[in-house]
């Protein structure tokens, strides 16, 4: 089974952003977005890029954003199910809310919650390569 870490990074938030993918303490994507974004829509795009990776085989993501873990196993049902609408005003981020779940449940995933800035070297190294995207490293 694949393991992946991943973290998002946005400074200041909002602004300047990137994002990456560890697998066997070595990253495997790292991206951004043009312009000023958020710490929440980077941690997106860093697990949809997990999911991805995986093409569907079994995998765990580890991820410090617990915010999109509960996007995709306890608010994305109900959203999609009323027409990705919620109660209280529009979903913010849809774009990355609906490519996320679709691949969360066409996917073999499981989502694996960890305090961020706890000691985690795994997610050290992912917070650590999610800076550098941010700064504009990429992988060759």
């Amino acid at each position: 089974m694949r393991m992946f870490h991943t973290d998002g990074s946005a400074s200041p938030n909002p602004g300047p952003g990137g994002f990456a993918v560890i697998e066997h303490s070595k990253p495997v994507v790292l991206g951004s977005e043009s312009g000023d974004t958020t710490n929440i829509r980077m941690e997106g795009h860093a697990l949809i890029a997990a999911m991805e990776l995986a093409g569907g085989e079994a995998c765990q993501i580890y991820s410090d954003s617990e915010f999109w873990i509960n996007v995709m196993t306890k608010w994305a049902p109900s959203w999609e199910a009323r027409g990705w609408t919620k109660k209280g005003g529009d979903i913010k981020n849809l774009d990355l809310v609906k490519r996320a779940y679709e691949l969360f449940c066409t996917g073999n995933v499981s989502l694996i919650w960890v305090r961020g800035h706890n000691d985690d070297e795994q997610n050290e190294l992912a917070d650590e390569w999610a800076n550098r995207a941010r700064e504009g490293e990429r992988l060759s």
